[in-house]
């Protein structure tokens, strides 16, 4: 068990989006514990510097129980199924005891704003999902609003578009052959890059804070010139234009193009976080410059 003074976060679904904030506490002195559904990742989180627990989402071992009684910040990264929350289902009883608990954090998406036609959205909007995964992840906002109204300990909504960072960007697309330019007129999609999850958690978490935010960047844009300008960093062709309505694509890439809307960032900015990677272009160029891109 840790001293009563010192901070200890658990990262549930400690992956591409929980471990770099795990990283970034360890490198400030903090403790860090993080399950992932797969022993063999468990290594990863090891050299990360983070305590490895398994949790597949069904049950909570001893170990795990230990960890959430030790834990002053819950971090919830784990998807919504058809029965709810993962994580709330299987360990309710033991978050709800845990004696050191301050502050969650729950990792959402901006989906859950459905459909605007291009039209911007903030925090004040309501959900209005459109894919059954978005209304998924409404029903566990739910779920987790409701628990921490019963614990007594402040929440935090932090609702994420599209993520990016090393090794999942257009730059990679481009050099693995990947890339397309599908244009569909009028479409534009919000981006973050994961260090700005990082950044934007321990903003948060140093905070507090209680309520609904969008993690987005400033620059809601055409996913077409995402690729394009990418190919201009590298210095080379991009690919040829494939218009939408004639391009295969699995039914839920295709679903992701049935919402359209632009998401405001304006919140967190007012309270004062500064975001790293503003927008695709300035990520794209610091990553090639940097070669952090792969």
């Amino acid at each position: 068990m840790a001293d009563t003074d010192e901070p200890v976060t658990l990262i549930f679904g400690a992956g591409y989006s929980g471990r770099p904030y795990g990283r970034h506490l360890v490198a400030r002195g903090q403790t860090v514990l993080g399950t992932t559904r797969s022993p063999g990742k468990a290594e990863d989180l090891k050299n990360a510097g983070i305590d490895p627990l398994l949790f597949g989402g069904e049950t909570v071992d001893d170990a795990l129980a230990t960890a959430i009684g030790s834990a002053t910040d819950l971090i919830v990264s784990v998807a919504p199924d058809a029965e709810g929350d993962p994580v709330l289902r299987a360990a309710r009883e033991q978050i709800a005891a845990a004696p050191r608990l301050r502050w969650i954090a729950y990792l959402s998406t901006v989906g859950v704003y459905g459909n605007h036609d291009g039209a911007w959205v903030d925090e004040r909007t309501s959900p209005r999902p459109v894919s059954e995964r978005s209304r998924q992840r409404v029903r566990a906002e739910h779920e987790w609003q409701n628990f921490a109204r019963e614990r007594g300990v402040p929440l935090a909504i932090v609702r994420l578009s599209g993520i990016y960072g090393p090794g999942r960007n257009a730059l990679v697309n481009l050099a693995e052959g990947r890339a397309r330019r599908l244009v569909k007129p009028g479409q534009v999609f919000n981006r973050i890059h994961v260090d700005d999850i990082t950044g934007a958690l321990a903003f948060l978490a140093d905070r507090r804070h209680d309520g609904i935010v969008n993690v987005t960047d400033d620059c809601p844009a055409p996913p077409q010139d995402v690729v394009a300008y990418a190919a201009s960093v590298m210095e080379v062709d991009p690919p040829p234009e494939i218009d939408f309505e004639n391009a295969t694509l699995s039914p839920m890439a295709r679903s992701f193009y049935g919402e359209n809307k632009r998401v405001s960032n304006a919140a967190i900015k007012a309270l004062g976080y500064a975001f790293r990677f503003p927008d695709h272009r300035a990520a794209l160029e610091r990553m090639w410059a940097e070669d952090s891109w792969r």
